[in-house]
């Protein structure tokens, strides 16, 4: 029984809901806007209706009363028709009025199928095909099974070398999952949630045009778009920890839709929009010439989120830290007088030492070994005090540099104090000398026209976690890999121990991403003097959704005749997912003319009935023999889900 049979089953056992056997719309929407107790109860003691008309807060179950209005005003609940939005995209509110009507704090973006779940399936870069749109209120039998946890698949620990096996996936792991993004989010959500510090993505900026940034289905209507875009930053959502952001990178085509959802389903959040100079030659456009894309920074309300940007010394002026004039001795701030630690190898401040007793006063810098204790003592031998206490210095470390003056080290603050600004112009975001031209040299030959700069995915991933070490940093529009790579950059220069989760659909994952990546790790393999650089942690574990349909295209692939490939319809009609296209009693009727087919177009056209929307295999189902799943991939499964 779906679930609109069942509910209507559970209703009629209100008396009041029924006459002549007929349910009484208009009572039920009466009682459901009353919060009447007895219609709330009489849900709740359906466990599958409540888990889809409640929401548990704090241990506290809140009734979706919008929802359930929705749900029993729908036609195929009831007879009576009913639209809740335009065909158009417009700005409207939940009461019908227009954009003009409506006041600035009210305004809700409304386009088709704002209800629905777009699944978005592709895997080969020449399929663009329709997608299928699942409403989430009309359809939540469906939407439930497509948005459960699915099993994984086809482990492997990848380092600069070689390929190991997986047996388990440690909270330390970095991870590159190939499958459908929507439906990745939602299976780590049980084991990432509140995890993730930071989302980045570079998501189908929907040109439709041959100069697309993605090797991607990139024609989208609006409404599909948003669609797409809504689904994903939903769940992509609830993976981030309390003080976690998300970075979107988008061009003009959907800037300005974006950013209203995004203010839509980030009510609690600041919203930037950052400009970037990625291509100072320009784009051909019919009127101007574009030279820029967008980056909207999504982070905590009220909150200091944005780190201080790195300066390049040449652009820099220099002051010492160390105060000087009115006020500035040791005892005008004794918080102010403590060790700056640095390394004499490489003149790198690696440390901040406790703040001075009272009784301890140094003449001039303690050298231990290798490294040095700068105080800030002047030349004449006097206490001074630095111009940030303890507490604070961290947060303008990068702000530092190490001087010798006449042999004595000494501590210097750049001028500008790193505030990012809202256009960010440098050479080095430019996407083909540091995008195009930089994969080219990692892997040969691939497929990218206009990968993202390394330095500009960098910097937006800097302006977050810079200071977070050990933070965890999700793509899941992972394309060429940059992501991974700036997040191993990074960890390189401070000996971080942050970690990526890559999430990519397409099939160039195997023979680009995962190849990048890899090189990437190759090379810091290969460095030295990387004190800081753990190079146990140079890998990642590789995994993918486990298809559903994978095992009959399989068989199909390696049929070698017309009666090996009926027999394999025959399972198909009983255990596969079919395309909602194809009717098997059509097929059945045509079955000479299938026999009169190539071989090949046989195959082609048996892999054509399979449903192409990638429905994968349930975590629920696992131990289902049908599904074929071995006993290795079962265990990790279960470790990863918290069951063993």
């Amino acid at each position: 029984m779906n679930l609109l049979e069942e509910l209507k089953s559970v209703l009629k056992k209100d008396e009041r809901l029924v006459s002549d056997d007929k349910l009484l719309k208009n009572r039920i929407v009466e009682l459901g806007l009353k919060l009447d107790k007895d219609l709330i109860k009489l849900l709740l003691s359906n466990k599958r209706i409540k888990e889809h008309f409640f929401t548990e807060v704090d241990d506290i179950l809140v009734f979706d009363k919008e929802k359930f209005m929705k749900f029993v005003d729908n036609k195929k609940f009831l007879p009576d028709s009913y639209t809740a939005f335009t065909q158009n995209i417009g700005l409207m509110d939940e009461k019908g009025r227009y954009f003009k009507q409506i006041p600035k704090n009210e305004v809700v973006l409304v386009w088709p199928y704002k209800d629905c779940i777009l699944e978005g399936g592709q895997e080969k870069e020449d399929e663009k095909r329709k997608e299928i749109f699942h409403n989430e209120i009309l359809a939540p039998d469906e939407i439930d099974r497509l948005l459960d946890p699915k099993v994984f698949t086809n482990f492997k620990r990848i380092d600069a070398k070689r390929e190991h096996e997986v047996t388990e996936i440690k909270s330390t792991d970095n991870l590159i999952i190939k499958g459908n993004n929507l439906l990745v989010l939602h299976s780590l959500k049980k084991r990432f949630a509140g995890k993730v510090k930071l989302i980045y993505i570079d998501p189908p900026y929907n040109t439709g045009g041959s100069g697309d940034t993605f090797i991607y289905n990139n024609n989208f209507k609006h409404s599909s778009w948003l669609t797409f875009t809504k689904n994903r930053l939903e769940v992509a959502k609830k993976l981030l920890t309390q003080d976690g952001a998300i970075i979107v990178a988008i061009d003009e085509n959907e800037q300005a839709y974006l950013g209203v959802l995004i203010d839509e389903l980030f009510p609690e959040y600041e919203n930037h929009c950052v400009t970037i100079v990625h291509n100072p030659r320009g784009i051909i456009g019919t009127n101007f010439s574009y030279t820029h894309e967008y980056a909207y920074f999504i982070i905590p309300k009220g909150k200091k989120t944005i780190g201080n940007r790195k300066i390049e010394e040449e652009y820099v002026d220099w002051r010492g830290l160390r105060d000087n004039g009115g006020e500035s001795l040791r005892t005008d701030a004794k918080n102010c007088f403590y060790p700056i630690i640095v390394d004499k190898c490489n003149n790198q401040i690696i440390d901040f030492g406790e703040v001075c007793k009272d009784n301890f006063n140094p003449e001039v810098n303690i050298h231990k070994g290798d490294f040095v204790e700068i105080y800030p003592i002047d030349k004449s031998g006097i206490e001074r005090k630095w111009r940030y206490a303890r507490q604070s210095v961290e947060k303008v470390k990068d702000l530092l540099r190490v001087k010798i003056v006449n042999g004595v080290y000494d501590v210097q603050m750049g001028k500008d104090f790193g505030m990012y600004r809202t256009v960010w112009i440098d050479k080095r975001y430019d996407a083909n000398e540091y995008g195009t031209k930089l994969i080219n040299s990692i892997v040969p030959n691939n497929t990218f026209s206009f990968p993202k700069s390394l330095w500009n995915v960098y910097d937006c991933i800097y302006a977050i976690i810079g200071d977070d070490k050990n933070a965890i940093i999700l793509d899941y529009h992972a394309g060429s890999g940059t992501t991974a790579h700036a997040v191993l950059e990074l960890n390189k220069e401070d000996g971080g121990n942050r970690r990526f989760i890559l999430v990519e659909q397409m099939d160039y994952i195997n023979t680009v991403t995962c190849p990048r990546v890899q090189k990437v790790m190759e090379n810091l393999e290969s460095q030295k003097n990387l004190k800081n650089f753990d190079k146990n942690r140079n890998d990642f574990i590789f995994c993918e959704l486990r298809q559903l349909n994978e095992e009959f295209i399989q068989k199909i692939k390696k049929a070698s005749d017309t009666t090996e490939l009926l027999k394999i319809w025959e399972d198909m009609k009983t255990h596969a997912f079919l395309s909602y296209k194809i009717d098997p009693k059509d097929v059945d009727e045509n079955a000479e003319e299938f026999n009169d087919l190539s071989l090949e177009d046989q195959k082609k056209f048996l892999i054509e009935c399979l449903d192409k929307n990638n429905l994968y295999v349930n975590y629920s189902e696992i131990e289902d023999k049908q599904y074929n799943v071995s006993v290795g991939d079962i265990e990790v499964n279960n470790k990863f889900y918290g069951k063993l």
